[in-house]
C-alpha cells in the first residue's frame, strides 16, 4: 500500500464514489520494479510477461523504460505493438499455438516462438519459415507456492529431437526455457533446471546445433503473508548457477517476471456484504465480500495463493472465519481449509483491502458473471 494509493481511495470515498469493489495499481512501484529487475541481473533482457496485467497504461510504461514482452497471443502481440514495443522486443511464448495465429505473428514482424513438440515446430516452420525457436523443459516447481502442472514443456531429451527437428525444417534452434513454479520462494530453485538446460546445449552442441539463449521464465515472487527474498537475492543465486553449470560460456539470458514485476503494486477496496454463521453453535464466522473467484481473486483456488487483508478495525480482538464472494456459485469461497483470521468486530459495510493484487487480479475478472460487472480498475 503506497501513499498514492491511500490518497486515491480517500478521494473516491470522499466523493461518495460507489463502484464495487476496484484496483488501484501505482505505476511508480512497477517502474521501480522494472528498474529493479534491470540491475540484479544486469546483462540479462527482461521479457514482462503481459498475462499478469496487460492493462494499456503498464505496457505503455514498461515500453518506454525499454522492456520486452512474453506474449501467450496475437492479441497480446498487438497490445505490446500499440504500447510502443518492437516486434524484436516481443516472444511468442504459449506452447500452444493455432498456425493461423502463428502467421498473424509472423505478419506483425515477430521472429521467436516457444515449442515443445515436432507437431509445434511444424507449425511454426510453416507459418513463420526462418524464426527462433526456444523449446521449453519441463521442471517440477519445487518450492512453489503455485507449482505448474505438466500442461507446457517437454523432458530435456525429447528437448533435443525437437531443436534438431527445428534445425532440419529451416528454423533456428535458439535456446531452452523453463519455468520453476509461480510464487517461487526458493532462490535456488534455478539451479536444477539450469542444469538440465546445460545438458541440452551440451547435446545440441554435439549434433551440430549452437544453442545461444536460456529463458529462465518467471516464478519471482510478491509479497503476501510470507516474506519473500529480494531480487537482488534471486539474480545472485541465478548468476552462480549459470557460471556453475556453463562455466566461462554463459549463454544470453532472458526471465519473464509477471507478477514480481506487478503484484505489489495493486490494492484491491472490497466491502463486507454479509457477516454470519451457519449454526448459533459454529464457532466460524462466513465473511463474505463484494468480491470472490470470479470477480478477480482466482488465484485462491485451492488456497494457493493467500493475499494480506486490511480492515478498519485491526488491532480489535481476531477469529478465525470463512471469507467468500458475493456470488451464486458454491466454489465462490476464497479460504475454508484453512479460516482466515479477521477482527470479531467486523461488519456488514466494512471496506477492506486486499493487498498484492496488482497480478492476475483484474485479467482474471469474469464478464458479468451473475450481473457483476469487471473489476473496477485504475493506474495512478
Amino acid at each position: 500500500m503506497t501513499e498514492r494509493i491511500r490518497e486515491f481511495l480517500r478521494d473516491r470515498r470522499s466523493r461518495g464514489v460507489d463502484e464495487g469493489p476496484v484496483l488501484v495499481v501505482d505505476l511508480d512501484v512497477v517502474k521501480d520494479n522494472y528498474n529493479t529487475f534491470s540491475k540484479a541481473l544486469p546483462d540479462t533482457r527482461v521479457f514482462y510477461a503481459v498475462k499478469a496485467n496487460p492493462s494499456p497504461e503498464v505496457l505503455a510504461l514498461l515500453a518506454s523504460l525499454g522492456s520486452c514482452f512474453d506474449t501467450a497471443s496475437v492479441q497480446e502481440i498487438e497490445m505490446a505493438l500499440t504500447a510502443g514495443a518492437t516486434p524484436d522486443r516481443i516472444s511468442f511464448g504459449n506452447t500452444i499455438k493455432k498456425e493461423r495465429d502463428v502467421a498473424r505473428a509472423y505478419a506483425l514482424g515477430i521472429r521467436l516462438f516457444a515449442v515443445d513438440c515436432q507437431a509445434e515446430v511444424d507449425k511454426v516452420a510453416r507459418a513463420a519459415p526462418g524464426s527462433k525457436v526456444f523449446c521449453r523443459i519441463l521442471c517440477d516447481g519445487a518450492g512453489a507456492e503455485w507449482p505448474l502442472s505438466r500442461k507446457f514443456g517437454c523432458e530435456p531429451v525429447m528437448a533435443v529431437d525437437v531443436l534438431e527437428h527445428a534445425f532440419k525444417a529451416g528454423l533456428e534452434p535458439y535456446g531452452i526455457s523453463f519455468h520453476v513454479g509461480s510464487q517461487q520462494r526458493n532462490q535456488h530453485a534455478w539451479d536444477r533446471a539450469l542444469a538440465q538446460a546445460a545438458a541440452v546445449f551440451k547435446e545440441c552442441g554435439e549434433r551440430g546445433m549452437n544453442l545461444s539463449m536460456v529463458n529462465l521464465g518467471g516464478g519471482f515472487p510478491t509479497k503476501y503473508l510470507k516474506n519473500v527474498p529480494t531480487v537482488k537475492t534471486y539474480g545472485n543465486a541465478i548468476f552462480k548457477a549459470l557460471r556453475k553449470h556453463f562455466g566461462n560460456r554463459i549463454p544470453e539470458t532472458i526471465i519473464e517476471p509477471g507478477r514480481g514485476m506487478v503484484g505489489n503494486a495493486g490494492v484491491i477496496e472490497s466491502e463486507v456484504v454479509l457477516v454470519s454463521k451457519k449454526s448459533e453453535e459454529d464457532d466460524v464466522r462466513w465473511v463474505y465480500l463484494d468480491i470472490g473467484k470470479f470477480g478477480g481473486l482466482a488465484e485462491t483456488m485451492d488456497e494457493s495463493i493467500r493475499y494480506a487483508i486490511k480492515t478498519p478495525r485491526d488491532g480489535d480482538a481476531l477469529a478465525p472465519c470463512v471469507l467468500a464472494g458475493p456470488t451464486c456459485d458454491s466454489a465462490d469461497v476464497l479460504y475454508e481449509k484453512q479460516p482466515y483470521p479477521l477482527p470479531v468486530s467486523l461488519e456488514i459495510g466494512d471496506l477492506v483491502l486486499i493487498e498484492g493484487t496488482g497480478a492476475y487480479t483484474s485479467t482474471y475478472s469474469a464478464v458479468a458473471f451473475n450481473g457483476f460487472p469487471p473489476l473496477k480498475t485504475y493506474h495512478i
